[in-house]
This record gives structure tokens, sequence and C-alpha cells, in this order.
């Protein structure tokens, strides 16, 4: 039948839900997505059939779901079955759950014990993982899995080459712009917000993403490839780059060294992404959405890890030093040869505004 098409109320679709008799106290109870009749509580919130069902086949299946407007279109009644998208949006927004579903996408193919998730890098979590709906969906939003970021791009000696650092580099940056744009609420928010946000902690972005893929920070390519657009460098230059290779090695280092897992990085990452920016137009909510991710982490992190007390403040703790890796150090180490002198707050723009099809300047980091 036709995807997102809704069971009528009173047919064989209402398969009896509630007890019956319970019609009359809920008759004049609406569906929270659409205002037709509800026919109970599905998924934390009262629904409709139709929108129960599409909901679950939505997340079953792992569907995407693309809007031809502009992500706002009316979910009522009548518009409903008109965009999937807007129609899973508002499922979300109102805060239907779906910890209720099992996530295919987070279950491993052949798994003896189906309380075991493997997550975006393939780190296992043991059976009485707690993963939130809300970690779920920032955990599916990562464009491609990190773990294999690093191993295409070695060389035999584990030493990557100039070309690799720098498609490396750019496939970092581009899977932290378009993670954000694929998480629960940064769509949601106003599009001058979205550039503020990103440029403004892009960089951050990049160093969480360089320890989860384990980046190989080897000094000789890095001082090259920083070195090619102006040699020859003269000594104190040198010397000044080697002090921000190092302070960048160190922040990747100790990341490292808490083992952080996906679900973690994930929850930083959207933390750090909704920062005190300065001039948004809706700080308190965004604010309010950092108070979320941390909520996240501190929740998984209490149930994942009980014997670590500790764990949830050291890797917030992280957080700050991450901004000890200037953006300007990080750019011209890495993206002088991609984008030669557009500044990569420029970039994130043009990504953000032209959505996922952006077409980088100089390469191509398409990823197999």
């Amino acid at each position: 039948g036709q995807p997102g098409a809704p069971a009528t109320p009173g047919t064989a679709g209402d398969k009896g839900q509630g007890p019956p008799g319970s019609g009359q106290s809920q008759q004049h109870i609406e569906c929270v997505v659409c205002g037709d009749k509800s026919s109970g509580k599905h998924y934390g919130q009262f629904t409709c059939e139709g929108c129960k069902s599409f909901f679950k086949r939505s997340v079953r299946r792992n569907l995407t779901y693309t809007c031809r407007a502009n992500r706002n279109c009316p979910i009522d009644q009548h518009h409903r079955n008109q965009c999937q998208y807007c129609r899973l949006k508002k499922c979300l927004k109102v805060g239907m759950r779906r910890e209720g579903l099992v996530l295919p996408g987070l279950m491993p193919p052949t798994q003896p014990n189906p309380g075991q998730y493997a997550l975006t890098n393939g780190d296992p979590l043991n059976g009485h993982c707690y993963l939130s709906g809300y970690i779920s969906l920032l955990l599916r939003a990562e464009p491609y899995p990190t773990s294999r970021y690093g191993s295409q791009c070695m060389q035999p000696n584990n030493i990557m080459g100039i070309e690799n650092i720098c498609e490396l580099a750019a496939r970092l940056l581009f899977s932290a712009v378009e993670w954000a744009r694929n998480i629960p609420f940064f769509p949601d928010l106003q599009i001058t917000d979205q550039v503020s946000l990103l440029r403004l902690t892009w960089s951050e972005l990049f160093v969480l993403n360089a320890a989860q893929c384990s980046m190989p920070l080897h000094v000789a390519p890095l001082l090259a490839a920083a070195g090619l657009h102006a040699s020859p460098m003269s000594a104190d230059r040198v010397v000044a780059f080697m002090d921000h290779i190092r302070i960048f090695q160190e922040q990747v280092e100790k990341l490292k060294a808490l083992h952080v897992d996906s679900a973690e990085y994930s929850c930083l990452k959207a933390i750090v992404l909704t920062a005190d920016a300065c001039g948004l137009s809706d700080a308190a909510h965004i604010e309010s959405l950092q108070e979320k991710s941390q909520c996240a982490l501190e929740e998984y992190v209490r149930s994942q890890y009980p014997n670590q007390p500790s764990r949830f403040g050291k890797l917030l703790l992280r957080l700050p030093s991450l901004r000890t890796v200037s953006s300007s150090v990080i750019e011209q180490l890495f993206f002088v040869r991609l984008v030669g002198k557009t500044p990569i707050e420029t970039l994130i723009r043009d990504m953000l505004l032209s959505g996922s099809s952006f077409n980088w300047p100089y390469m191509s980091i398409q990823c197999s």
C-alpha cells in the first residue's frame, strides 16, 4: 500500500486497541501528531492508529525520508500522508519514544544476546546497555562508521602521506557538518543559528572526530602539509607549528586514554555543538538542548560504567581544553591545500546551505 497511509479508525486497522468500552473515555483525546481521534497511548503519547503504525514502521525499518519543501509541512488529519519526513519529525517532536522499539540499525545481524548493541565504530556494549532514544538518534546521524577512516588512508609503514592526511581531515570535517545536519534538534534551529554554532565549534568537533577515528598525527607529514604553501618555513614558524601539533596530539591522546565509546562521543559532540555562541536568536532553547545532551550522557555513563563514578565528570572536563587547539592552526595544518584561501567558516556555511550534495572545491572525498 501507500507508504505512511494510516489505518482508518473503526476499520480492521484498529485491532481493538484499549479495553472494550474505553472508547467513551478516549473519544475527546486527539492524536498529538495529526489531531485525529486517538486510539490510546502508543510509544509514550496519545496517537491515532495511523501515526502509531507509521512511527513503528519508520523506526523498525530504519527508514530515511526527505522533505521536498522546507521541513515544516503541516501535519494534520488531511495532510499527514503528504510528507513522511515532517510526519516523523513531528512524531519525535511531540515525544513519541523509540525506546520501545528495537532499532535494527544498532543490532548486529547475528547476535546471540539480543541486548547487546554494536555501535557505529564497532565497540560492543554490554547486555545491560542503556541507549536512550535520543542517543540512538545521535548515533544514527553519523554519515559513515569512524573506524573505517584511518585504515583506508594508511601507507604500509603506518605513516600517512600528505595527500591522505588532507583527505582524512576533509572527511572528518565533512562528517561533523553532515552529522550536525542529521541530529534530532539541529535542523529545526534558525539557519543563522546553525551557521553560528558550527562556525564556532567546528574545530572542537574536528578534534573529537580525530580522536574517535584514532587519526595518526605524525609530525613530519603534518609539518610538510603546513609548509607547502609557505616554503621555506622560517625556523621559528616550524617551532610554533611543532608546538601546536603537540597540543593537538595531547588532546587526542587524553581522549583515547579514557576509551570513550561511540555513544559518549555522540553526546560530547552534541554538548560541544550547542555552545553559548554570541548573537543566537534562540539562546535559551539551545542551552536547554545542551542540558538534554548532558543528562543523556550522565544517565548513559551511570548505567554503562557503574564502577567508574567519576567518569562523567572526566568526560565533561575534556571539553573546555578542546579549545586549546586553535581553529586557525587546524586550518593551516589540514585544509590549506584543500581550500586555498577560502576560510573554513565560509565552507561550513556553504555546506549547510547547499545540503549533503555539497561538492568540495578541489577534491572528492566521497567514501567508498
